[in-house]
């Protein structure tokens, strides 16, 4: 393998290996600052970040506005809290030298609120600040006014010109490198674009090549890129490394430090990534947020799969085919179904699916009476997680804070399913997020004999190679 030795990045020398952040709760001060150790750049997530009470316990976050932008303000003052939490415990753990990036996700909900809230109070501690899931366009802003630098997460050349002509032309002293995310590869949420087909996936190589050739015309030779998605053994990457058409290179790695001492996640999750093989990690367009994202296949998955297969669409008046009459709800309301849809419904609701919910497209799913409870619930108690959620029609932008659409109920609230599986909750119930190559673990002869390194361990064995 070759030597792989420290780059600049963020006005510093570092190990160019770039610890991914993963939200909401897993990425925290414990692995970002084990990792930090090692030399290369931690990461925690200050995307609904776990906040402490005296005691060292996890102050669960529980909500107690009666209106959805009461929880908002709650959510965001849980983010901000938890955000500067692990901001602390980052830099203690590396004892003050590490380098720290905090993460966000720009399509949050409060997202500029609960950045600048933590950087406010945990100032001299975050050095850099990770941000993808939109087109954060402002993020080069809050870099600058707290005087760290900001690392967009992109996923093709084109998306990183329309942020640099638009807003980070005029902030380039604060830029510290650029990350290529794969959407094919990475896991989490992906930003495929329209044109992309998330079932053919194209070879990294040419993607970032492009992007370097645009950030040259705007003068960025020296700064970073940093590849994320897909990265497990550097010696499998040896063609990008001090490769002069690339440039700087960094690589992150998001899934690895999940199987880490520091890792918050539990036990049982743990021991689940070491059982997966290929083509468990599925990338799937079901979040709330409407990007795809790469989950591994569970009971959570295949509920929602089978949810938005049963779905047909409707007319109010007849219309073509749609002439076959059929009742919605507890008064019946009349709607049209084609004749060959309403012999399929009665298959549905012949297999206990008898409740019929209305989507934003003019269809129908069909679901248990115990499944559509849920989902309801899930809408009513939505607090704003996200700037705009199609699972509950909550927009964080005045003056309806809604989206203006009917609640999805082929989605799903993300923020309570996030917050159950990193707190012990039951891994098939929820949303697991891992990138495609986490089916690694198990063949991979570092974790053998039920061996879990810490993350300054993962860094050398990193660095060493096989």
């Amino acid at each position: 393998m070759k030597a792989i030795n420290p780059i600049r990045m963020g006005g510093v020398e570092v190990l160019p290996l770039v610890e991914g952040g993963k939200g909401v709760a897993v990425s925290n001060g414990a692995t970002c600052g084990g990792w930090a150790t090692g030399g290369g750049v931690g990461t925690f997530s200050a995307v609904n970040a776990d906040s402490y009470d005296a005691d060292g316990n996890v102050v669960r976050q529980v909500y107690h506005g009666r209106t959805r932008r009461e929880r908002h303000e709650e959510l965001v003052a849980y983010g901000i809290s938890g955000g500067i939490a692990q901001a602390r415990e980052a830099y203690e753990r590396s004892g003050g030298t590490g380098r720290i990036h905090m993460n966000i996700l720009w399509e949050m909900g409060g997202a500029e609120r609960v950045a600048r809230g933590v950087l406010e109070g945990a100032k001299g501690l975050v050095h850099g600040v990770t941000c993808g899931a939109g087109m954060p366009y402002r993020l080069a802003d809050i870099a600058r006014d707290f005087g760290v630098h900001y690392y967009p997460i992109i996923s093709s050349a084109r998306a990183f010109n329309a942020l640099w002509r638009r807003a980070y032309g005029k902030t380039r002293e604060w830029l510290g490198g650029v990350v290529y995310e794969d959407p094919w590869l990475a896991g989490g949420h992906n930003g495929l674009s329209n044109s992309e087909d998330p079932k053919r996936p194209e070879d990294p190589f040419p993607r970032v090549l492009k992007l370097r050739q645009q950030m040259r015309e705007f003068g960025l030779d020296d700064v970073p890129i940093i590849m994320a998605g897909g990265v497990w053994w550097l010696e499998e990457w040896e063609d990008w490394i001090d490769n002069p058409d690339l440039g700087p290179i960094a690589f992150q790695f998001g899934t690895r430090p999940l199987l880490t001492q520091e890792s918050p996640i539990s036990e049982a999750w743990k021991q689940r990534l070491l059982t997966l093989k290929p083509g468990d990690v599925l990338l799937q367009p079901f979040s709330p947020t409407g990007f795809y994202s790469s989950a591994v296949r569970n009971e959570f998955l295949h509920e929602l799969e089978q949810r938005n297969e049963r779905q047909v669409a409707y007319t109010t008046e007849p219309v073509g085919d749609h002439v076959a009459e059929y009742g919605v709800g507890p008064r019946r309301r009349k709607v049209y179904l084609t004749p060959h849809d309403l012999a399929r419904v009665g298959e549905w609701e012949a297999a206990g699916f008898v409740e019929a919910m209305r989507t934003p497209d003019n269809t129908l799913i069909f679901v248990t009476p115990e499944k559509s409870r849920e989902i309801v619930k899930d809408q009513i108690d939505c607090m704003g997680c996200l700037s705009a959620c199609r699972f509950s029609n909550w927009s964080q932008h005045e003056p309806d804070y809604s989206t203006g659409k009917k609640a999805d109920p082929r989605s799903f609230c993300i923020q309570k399913t996030l917050q159950d599986i990193a707190h012990d909750g039951a891994l098939e119930r929820n949303l697991m997020f891992a990138g495609h190559n986490a089916y690694r673990f198990g063949d991979d002869p570092f974790y053998s004999n039920g061996f879990v390194p810490t993350a300054k361990q993962l860094v050398e064995r990193i660095l060493t190679g096989r």
